[in-house]
């Protein structure tokens, strides 16, 4: 294959998400011309699957600056700064308008199953960084293409991977076989389908991050409402609770992220969730009814439940990355530049330097990951943050170097706590102090919202 010079071809970047799409307009902004490979029929399809979610962070932190200045020519008006989308309305009313002004630069239904650099597998040495990037795409017709590129910046997020059910990281035991009783995402109550799935049943939500929140407050809401009576949940934990369980409170700096743990422990305080502390599922078997049981790593077993909703986090896939030299840290996946800063096992209130394309480097030279996929398997991701690193990664790839290493980005702080299903030490999972500690005293006034990391 005779490939071009390699300043002459585009800069690819994978998923027509919030941080993908801001990738595009900061490289369009430096006069870089980028190509968005995304899978799905429209921008932000992945945000759509939790279209009926509410973002803790509001308009005015998930709408990226160099986005807007693309924008405003086209007499596009940024809604409310101080009201928080929910996932529809930031993909309907800004990431959808941002592709559309990107136009052809946004390729639909274009599957990525494969980047290497052109004759180059990830042995050879020789020559290596003089040659393009190879991308294979696959479109929804089954139809295979190879695009050239200059760089590679991997937006494509981790919705498609949630972890499972299984303490130990791999499904429990009977967790495929009993598919049909189990989801991995929030449920949408105001479907009426959905909402008659889980009203007036027993209900396991496993998870202890913002997703789990979620589902906590809104079935509280299900039990409390004419159709749900009899609606409960047993709230399964790897953990024991502590003060810091349900984050940071009134004292988080995103108001709305501190009150979605307040609205999940008064789901509990009221009666509508027990919490089984301590409990990694190991197999998950149906009985005679067809309702589930949970048998954990102990030898417990759970009362029988009708459905089970798994929000135990979420993890990359690096299958179409394989032929390329990363460098990830062995726990999290993550870049080894940045995973010190996100680490769960050190971090407790989701505090991260605002970082770039220095912390985001591989050995592959010009392939980011960026977004929620550059956390790997750590939580408390925020839109802001993959703007930053976008803005760095556009600035090292136009020559800017000065402009690449600056910190344009001041983050919130006191956010949730911890990592999802690390271990705690028996005795302090029964201590109530902790850096987020929650108030005694609880006033629950807006409605649940949850971020999906934002």
């Amino acid at each position: 294959m005779n490939a071009p010079a390699t300043t002459d071809l585009p800069v690819v970047v994978i998923g027509a998400g919030p941080v993908g799409l801001a990738a595009a307009a900061h490289l369009v902004d430096r006069g870089l011309e980028p190509l968005v490979l995304e899978a799905g029929q429209v921008a932000g399809a992945a945000v759509r699957e939790w279209a009926h979610v509410r973002l803790f962070s509001r308009w005015a932190e998930v709408v990226d600056p160099a986005a807007e200045k693309l924008l405003a020519p086209t007499g596009w008006t940024k809604p409310a700064a101080d009201s928080y989308p929910s996932g529809g309305d930031w993909a309907d009313l800004y990431l959808q308008p941002l592709a559309d002004v990107l136009g052809e630069q946004v390729r639909y239904e274009a599957t990525v199953t494969g980047v290497s650099r052109t004759g180059r597998d990830r042995v050879v040495d020789a020559d290596r960084e003089a040659q393009p990037f190879v991308v294979h795409v696959q479109s929804a017709d089954g139809r295979e293409q190879r695009v050239l590129a200059r760089a590679v910046i991997d937006a494509s997020g981790t919705w498609s991977t949630p972890g499972p059910a299984g303490g130990s990281g791999l499904a429990a035991l009977g967790e495929k076989a009993a598919s049909d009783r189990i989801t991995y995402r929030i449920p949408d109550l105001k479907n009426s389908a959905v909402r008659a799935r889980y009203a007036g049943k027993r209900i396991a939500v496993i998870g202890s991050g913002a997703s789990a929140f979620t589902a906590l407050a809104y079935l509280a809401d299900l039990a409390k409402s004419e159709d749900g009576q009899g609606t409960h949940t047993t709230w399964i934990l790897r953990r024991g609770i502590s003060g810091s369980t349900f984050g940071g409170g009134e004292a988080d700096q995103l108001p709305a992220r501190g009150a979605l743990g307040l609205a999940a422990k008064a789901a509990v305080d009221d009666g509508y969730a027990d919490a089984v502390t301590g409990f990694r599922t190991d197999t998950i078997e149906k009985n005679d009814e067809g309702r589930v049981v949970l048998v954990g790593e102990d030898g417990r077993r759970l009362d029988p439940m009708d459905e089970v909703i798994v929000l135990t986090g979420l993890r990359p896939d690096l299958t179409f990355l394989n032929e390329l030299r990363l460098g990830l840290d062995e726990r999290l996946q993550a870049p080894t530049g940045l995973a010190p800063l996100i680490d769960p096992n050190q971090h407790s209130c989701g505090t991260v330097y605002p970082h770039g394309v220095n912390e985001l480097s591989h050995p592959e030279k010009d392939v980011y990951l960026v977004g929620m996929k550059s956390y790997g398997r750590a939580p408390t991701f925020l839109a802001m943050t993959g703007y930053e690193q976008v803005r760095s990664i556009a600035a090292h790839l136009a020559g800017d170097r000065e402009a690449a290493e600056r910190v344009e980005l001041t983050l919130p702080e006191t956010g949730v706590c911890g990592g999802a299903g690390l271990f705690d030490e028996p005795e302090a999972a029964e201590e109530s102090g902790g850096c987020c500690a929650a108030p005694a005293t609880l006033t629950i006034g807006a409605a649940p919202v949850s971020s999906g990391g934002c």
